[in-house]
């Protein structure tokens, strides 16, 4: 409930400046590829101001995102390593458990002691 309203708080003035911006820039802007010749360019193209900015925002977000999830990666390799590591490890401790189990001949219960169960007593005084 409180994600539908913050998104709605957050994208309803998004949107209504997304609406502001194009129309107060409707006007054509030529965009160019030719920087040799910029009075009679080969390769022109004429579109909207503000497609022009929303294509730019939106190139910005995906390029930062790519960015940021390359740099993220070698976190990502180590997490995935000590995934493996704590299965790994559960799964020997699981066989352990059962196999002292097996050896004390007791019940297939869960009896480990746990250490909260363990009484603390302080150590003589001197």
């Amino acid at each position: 409930m409180l994600r539908k309203i913050v998104r709605t708080l957050v994208l309803v003035p998004l949107a209504i400046l997304i609406v502001v911006l194009a129309v107060a820039n409707r006007h054509g802007v030529t965009i160019s590829l030719d920087p040799f010749s910029p009075t009679a360019p080969a390769l022109s193209l004429t579109v909207p101001l503000f497609l022009v900015i929303l294509l730019a925002v939106i190139g910005g977000v995906i390029l930062g995102g790519t960015a940021a999830w390359f740099r993220q990666a070698k976190w990502r390799r180590t997490a995935r390593h000590l995934l493996g590591r704590l299965r790994t490890n559960e799964a020997e401790l699981d066989a352990m458990r059962r196999q002292a189990q097996s050896e004390a001949g007791a019940p297939s219960g869960n009896n480990v002691v746990s250490i909260r169960s363990v009484a603390y007593r302080r150590p003589p005084a001197a």
